[in-house]
Protein backbone atom coordinates (compact mmCIF):
# COMPACT_ATOMS: atom_id res chain seq x y z
CA UNK A 1 0.00 0.00 0.00
CA UNK A 2 1.37 3.40 -0.98
CA UNK A 3 1.50 6.30 1.40
CA UNK A 4 -1.62 8.46 1.79
CA UNK A 5 -2.09 12.16 0.99
CA UNK A 6 -4.46 14.19 3.17
CA UNK A 7 -4.78 17.76 1.87
CA UNK A 8 -5.72 20.23 4.59
CA UNK A 9 -8.74 22.36 3.80
CA UNK A 10 -7.41 24.96 6.23
CA UNK A 11 -5.53 26.20 3.15
CA UNK A 12 -8.58 26.01 0.85
CA UNK A 13 -10.54 29.01 -0.41
CA UNK A 14 -13.25 29.31 2.25
CA UNK A 15 -15.44 31.31 -0.15
CA UNK A 16 -15.32 28.37 -2.56
CA UNK A 17 -15.07 25.45 -0.16
CA UNK A 18 -17.50 23.25 -2.10
CA UNK A 19 -15.45 23.76 -5.26
CA UNK A 20 -12.22 22.82 -3.47
CA UNK A 21 -13.82 19.76 -1.84
CA UNK A 22 -15.02 18.60 -5.24
CA UNK A 23 -11.51 19.13 -6.64
CA UNK A 24 -10.15 16.85 -3.90
CA UNK A 25 -12.83 14.28 -4.76
CA UNK A 26 -11.50 14.13 -8.32
CA UNK A 27 -7.84 14.09 -7.28
CA UNK A 28 -5.58 11.30 -6.02
CA UNK A 29 -6.02 12.53 -2.44
CA UNK A 30 -6.85 9.74 0.00
CA UNK A 31 -8.27 11.70 2.95
CA UNK A 32 -9.42 15.26 3.59
CA UNK A 33 -7.68 16.76 6.61
CA UNK A 34 -9.79 19.08 8.76
CA UNK A 35 -7.89 21.22 11.28
CA UNK A 36 -10.11 22.27 14.18
CA UNK A 37 -8.71 25.08 16.37
CA UNK A 38 -10.30 26.71 19.40
CA UNK A 39 -8.15 29.79 20.04
CA UNK A 40 -7.18 28.31 23.44
CA UNK A 41 -5.02 25.24 22.80
CA UNK A 42 -3.59 27.02 19.76
CA UNK A 43 -3.58 30.75 18.89
CA UNK A 44 -6.08 30.52 16.05
CA UNK A 45 -9.73 29.63 15.40
CA UNK A 46 -10.88 27.59 12.41
CA UNK A 47 -13.82 25.30 11.65
CA UNK A 48 -16.93 24.66 13.72
CA UNK A 49 -19.59 21.99 13.37
CA UNK A 50 -21.77 23.78 10.77
CA UNK A 51 -18.86 24.15 8.33
CA UNK A 52 -17.72 20.54 8.77
CA UNK A 53 -21.27 19.24 8.35
CA UNK A 54 -21.75 21.31 5.18
CA UNK A 55 -18.40 20.27 3.72
CA UNK A 56 -19.05 16.60 4.45
CA UNK A 57 -22.15 16.66 2.23
CA UNK A 58 -19.89 17.23 -0.78
CA UNK A 59 -16.94 15.03 0.20
CA UNK A 60 -16.29 11.56 -1.20
CA UNK A 61 -13.09 11.02 0.77
CA UNK A 62 -12.79 10.24 4.51
CA UNK A 63 -12.61 13.20 6.89
CA UNK A 64 -9.40 13.16 8.95
CA UNK A 65 -10.31 15.53 11.78
CA UNK A 66 -7.44 16.94 13.84
CA UNK A 67 -8.63 18.50 17.10
CA UNK A 68 -6.32 21.23 18.35
CA UNK A 69 -8.64 22.03 21.23
CA UNK A 70 -8.86 21.77 25.00
CA UNK A 71 -11.28 19.30 26.62
CA UNK A 72 -11.86 17.34 23.39
CA UNK A 73 -13.98 14.71 25.17
CA UNK A 74 -16.87 17.17 25.33
CA UNK A 75 -17.11 17.30 21.55
CA UNK A 76 -16.10 13.84 20.26
CA UNK A 77 -19.68 12.70 19.63
CA UNK A 78 -20.51 15.97 17.87
CA UNK A 79 -17.52 15.68 15.53
CA UNK A 80 -18.51 12.12 14.69
CA UNK A 81 -22.04 13.31 13.94
CA UNK A 82 -20.68 16.13 11.77
CA UNK A 83 -18.86 13.62 9.60
CA UNK A 84 -15.48 12.73 11.06
CA UNK A 85 -14.15 9.32 10.04
CA UNK A 86 -10.95 9.61 12.03
CA UNK A 87 -10.51 11.86 15.08
CA UNK A 88 -7.09 12.84 16.36
CA UNK A 89 -6.62 14.50 19.74
CA UNK A 90 -3.48 16.02 21.19
CA UNK A 91 -1.54 14.17 23.86
CA UNK A 92 -0.96 17.54 25.54
CA UNK A 93 -4.71 18.26 25.79
CA UNK A 94 -5.83 14.94 27.30
CA UNK A 95 -5.50 14.22 31.01
CA UNK A 96 -7.04 10.74 30.60
CA UNK A 97 -5.83 9.82 27.13
CA UNK A 98 -6.86 6.15 27.19
CA UNK A 99 -10.42 7.15 28.11
CA UNK A 100 -10.49 9.67 25.26
CA UNK A 101 -9.30 7.06 22.76
CA UNK A 102 -12.00 4.65 23.88
CA UNK A 103 -14.60 7.40 23.54
CA UNK A 104 -13.53 8.09 19.95
CA UNK A 105 -13.84 4.40 19.09
CA UNK A 106 -17.22 4.16 20.80
CA UNK A 107 -18.70 6.66 18.33
CA UNK A 108 -17.44 4.64 15.37
CA UNK A 109 -14.35 6.62 14.42
CA UNK A 110 -10.71 5.65 14.09
CA UNK A 111 -8.61 7.18 16.86
CA UNK A 112 -5.39 9.17 16.59
CA UNK A 113 -3.03 10.99 18.95
CA UNK A 114 -1.00 14.05 17.92
CA UNK A 115 2.27 15.25 19.42
CA UNK A 116 3.54 18.82 19.43
CA UNK A 117 7.13 19.38 18.25
CA UNK A 118 8.52 19.43 21.80
CA UNK A 119 6.73 16.24 22.94
CA UNK A 120 8.80 13.02 22.76
CA UNK A 121 7.30 10.05 20.95
CA UNK A 122 8.28 7.79 23.86
CA UNK A 123 5.22 9.11 25.71
CA UNK A 124 3.03 7.10 23.35
CA UNK A 125 4.56 3.79 24.40
CA UNK A 126 1.66 2.66 26.60
CA UNK A 127 -1.12 3.79 24.24
CA UNK A 128 0.40 2.81 20.88
CA UNK A 129 -1.39 -0.53 20.63
CA UNK A 130 -4.77 1.16 21.20
CA UNK A 131 -4.64 3.81 18.46
CA UNK A 132 -5.02 3.77 14.69
CA UNK A 133 -2.88 6.81 13.96
CA UNK A 134 -0.05 8.84 15.50
CA UNK A 135 0.37 12.37 14.19
CA UNK A 136 3.76 14.05 14.50
CA UNK A 137 3.52 17.83 14.24
CA UNK A 138 6.44 19.12 12.17
CA UNK A 139 5.53 22.76 12.87
CA UNK A 140 4.03 24.44 15.91
CA UNK A 141 0.25 23.98 15.59
CA UNK A 142 -2.02 26.93 14.90
CA UNK A 143 -1.10 28.35 11.51
CA UNK A 144 -0.37 27.06 8.03
CA UNK A 145 2.65 27.95 5.95
CA UNK A 146 5.34 27.38 8.61
CA UNK A 147 8.80 25.94 7.96
CA UNK A 148 9.37 22.22 8.58
CA UNK A 149 11.22 21.35 11.83
CA UNK A 150 14.11 18.97 10.91
CA UNK A 151 14.03 17.14 14.28
CA UNK A 152 10.79 15.56 13.01
CA UNK A 153 12.78 13.01 10.99
CA UNK A 154 14.40 11.61 14.12
CA UNK A 155 11.02 11.39 15.86
CA UNK A 156 9.50 9.55 12.91
CA UNK A 157 12.27 6.95 12.89
CA UNK A 158 11.84 6.38 16.61
CA UNK A 159 8.06 6.14 16.33
CA UNK A 160 8.21 3.68 13.43
CA UNK A 161 10.59 1.49 15.42
CA UNK A 162 8.21 1.56 18.40
CA UNK A 163 5.24 0.72 16.20
CA UNK A 164 6.96 -2.29 14.65
CA UNK A 165 6.90 -3.92 18.07
CA UNK A 166 3.28 -3.29 19.12
CA UNK A 167 1.24 -1.89 16.21
CA UNK A 168 2.87 -2.49 12.81
CA UNK A 169 -0.23 -1.28 10.92
CA UNK A 170 -0.17 2.12 12.64
CA UNK A 171 -0.71 5.13 10.43
CA UNK A 172 2.10 7.62 11.09
CA UNK A 173 1.03 11.04 9.91
CA UNK A 174 3.10 14.21 9.46
CA UNK A 175 1.53 17.66 9.56
CA UNK A 176 3.36 20.88 8.73
CA UNK A 177 5.77 21.99 6.04
CA UNK A 178 5.26 18.85 3.93
CA UNK A 179 6.00 19.27 0.24
CA UNK A 180 7.57 17.71 -2.80
CA UNK A 181 11.00 18.75 -1.48
CA UNK A 182 10.89 16.54 1.63
CA UNK A 183 8.19 13.89 1.28
CA UNK A 184 10.61 11.19 0.12
CA UNK A 185 12.80 11.61 3.20
CA UNK A 186 9.70 11.55 5.42
CA UNK A 187 8.54 8.27 3.88
CA UNK A 188 11.98 6.78 4.36
CA UNK A 189 11.92 7.92 8.02
CA UNK A 190 8.70 5.96 8.61
CA UNK A 191 5.72 8.20 7.87
CA UNK A 192 2.89 6.97 5.66
CA UNK A 193 0.23 9.71 5.81
CA UNK A 194 0.98 13.30 4.78
CA UNK A 195 -0.98 16.43 5.49
CA UNK A 196 -0.35 19.06 2.83
CA UNK A 197 -1.98 22.47 2.93
CA UNK A 198 -0.13 25.30 1.21
CA UNK A 199 1.85 22.83 -0.90
CA UNK A 200 -1.42 21.74 -2.54
CA UNK A 201 -3.67 24.79 -2.55
CA UNK A 202 -0.97 27.32 -3.49
CA UNK A 203 0.25 25.17 -6.39
CA UNK A 204 -0.59 26.21 -9.98
CA UNK A 205 -2.39 22.87 -10.32
CA UNK A 206 -3.48 21.42 -6.95
CA UNK A 207 -4.51 18.11 -8.53
CA UNK A 208 -1.11 17.74 -10.19
CA UNK A 209 0.66 18.54 -6.92
CA UNK A 210 -1.41 15.88 -5.14
CA UNK A 211 -0.48 13.39 -7.88
CA UNK A 212 3.20 14.34 -7.57
CA UNK A 213 3.11 13.85 -3.78
CA UNK A 214 1.26 10.56 -4.16
CA UNK A 215 3.61 9.15 -6.77
CA UNK A 216 6.98 10.36 -5.50
CA UNK A 217 9.79 7.85 -5.97
CA UNK A 218 11.33 6.48 -2.79
CA UNK A 219 13.55 3.61 -1.82
CA UNK A 220 11.12 2.45 0.89
CA UNK A 221 7.36 2.13 1.06
CA UNK A 222 5.49 1.64 4.35
CA UNK A 223 1.98 0.36 4.91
Amino acid sequence: MKHLIAPSILSADFANLQRDIEMLNQSEADWIHVDVMDGVFVPNISFGFPVITAAKKHAKKPFDVHLMIVEPDKYIADFAKAGADLITVHYEACTHLHRTIQLIKSVGCKAGVALNPHTPVSLLKDILQDIDLALVMSVNPGFGGQAFIPQTLKKLRELRQMAQQTNPNLYIEVDGGVGIQNIASLIEAGANVFVAGNAVFAAPSPTQMIADLKNVETSIQHI
